[in-house]
């Protein structure tokens, strides 16, 4: 089976002709990530003048909005002056957070683009998974014999998307999203994409206000009993 390649940001990794760079960190609520790609990157999401595949060069990632379980992403050049995508995305946990950018592609055969696969910011504990459109979904599972996040996106914008509340991002955000098989099949988010941890409380802590009743409750019944003994006597 192949597995999707992870590329990490300050190494500079070269993975299927794709080397990828970036820059600082800079504000963490749109996670703005500057990124470099040596060869062609296929991306998903709504595009705006037929671009389905990015050419080698730099470019910059950005988080539209974020207030929900489904993300925005948006590429845009490396001057900002024009966005490629407009991506939906799905959060996609992981336990240990690293120092550095990563973002994923799916490995796929000599001579076509890499698919671009997630992102993860520095220092989150989540990425975004991102989801494409189905037939392309289908596609990209078969080739690299792995799960891909799907929707039914019909989604079309002549003009870049520029703010979360546009037609088309509402839209995204309402589309049921499956993850697909190799086999066509659809299987649960769940199977691919890992969820929040839950945050729980130690088990402690929840029974010490309790045990400090009962010894209070003991106590008082003790001294009763005593009471009621030097009356009897």
């Amino acid at each position: 089976m192949k597995l999707f390649k992870a590329v990490t940001a300050a190494c500079g990794l070269l993975t299927m002709g794709t080397l990828f760079t970036t820059t600082a960190k800079a504000d963490e609520w749109n996670q703005k990530t500057v990124v470099t790609f040596s060869g062609p990157v296929e991306i998903p999401g709504v595009h705006v003048a037929g671009w389905g595949v990015l050419p080698a060069g730099t470019y910059v990632f950005k988080l539209l909005d974020s207030q929900s379980d489904r993300h925005i992403v948006q590429i845009f050049n490396k001057d900002e002056t024009t966005i490629y995508a407009t991506i939906l995305a799905i959060p996609n946990y992981r336990l240990t957070p690293t120092d550095k950018t990563v973002i994923t592609f799916s490995e796929r055969p000599a001579g076509q683009p890499e698919a671009l696969r997630a992102w993860f910011y520095p220092g989150m504990n989540f990425g975004q998974e991102f989801v494409y459109p189905k037939v392309k979904a289908i596609q990209i599972a078969k080739e690299t014999n792995t799960p891909v996040l799907s929707a039914d996106i019909a989604v079309e914008s002549t003009e870049p998307i520029k703010t979360a509340s546009e037609p088309a991002v509402v839209a995204m955000k309402e589309v049921p999203v499956v993850a697909v098989k190799p086999t066509g099949e659809e299987m649960q988010l769940t199977e691919v994409v890992s969820p929040k941890p839950e945050t729980k409380l130690p088990a402690t802590a929840s029974n010490l206000p309790m045990l400090a009743m009962f010894g209070g409750l003991a106590i008082a019944a003790a001294f009763a009993m005593r009471a009621f003994e030097r009356r009897t006597n």
